[in-house]
């Protein structure tokens, strides 16, 4: 979603014209712009009157999204507090991923182990 400052004139009008024409929609953007100022501000603290606040308007997609996140609540709030980011390592996982199955039914566990390395 574009930070509505980034916005040319012509798009910024389509944009309020569309979101007085819909209310629903307004409500989903006003709140999936507050999730994102917590998530860039690093304010994981706020989740919980976040949630509240979508449960409290008539979203059912955005309900579904708070079941998700109040099952590991506390994971969440951690990753939107924290500084650390694990994007390496999930990187680092899928790269692993990608050269164990390109030698599927071909490769040896040394084969797979040396890729690795020389990748590193």
């Amino acid at each position: 979603m574009t930070d509505p400052s980034r916005l040319s004139a012509d798009d910024a009008q389509d944009l309020k014209e569309i979101r007085v024409a819909c209310p629903h929609l307004d409500a989903a953007a006003r709140h999936i712009r507050d999730f994102a100022t917590m998530l860039h501000q690093r304010h994981g603290a706020l989740l919980p009157a976040w949630m509240d606040n979508v449960l409290a308007d008539d979203l059912p997609a955005l309900h579904s999204l708070i079941g998700g996140l109040r099952r590991d609540q506390e994971a969440v709030m951690a990753g939107l507090s924290s500084p650390w980011s694990s994007g390496q390592v999930e990187g680092t996982v899928t790269r692993i991923k990608l050269l164990k199955c390109k030698g599927y039914g071909r490769a040896s566990l040394e084969l797979l182990r040396r890729r690795i390395l020389i990748r590193s």
